[in-house]
């Protein structure tokens, strides 16, 4: 739905869509089989493990 397509309420302020509970998600990252892995999923966990650490070693 784009902007115009709201429908207004009785004060004429438009309700803007919401996201769906099911749609939404933990923020946790799913965890796959190595063996399903390509490069680019091995690279995001590098990434993944380069940002702990620097997290990590912000704190102490």
């Amino acid at each position: 739905m784009g902007r115009d397509e709201h429908r207004t309420n009785r004060r004429g302020r438009a309700r803007l869509a919401q996201t769906p509970k099911y749609a939404k998600t933990d923020g946790k990252d799913v965890e796959f089989s190595e063996e399903f892995a390509d490069h680019e999923d091995k690279e995001a966990q590098a990434r993944r493990r380069a940002a702990e650490s620097r997290v990590k070693n912000r704190k102490s």
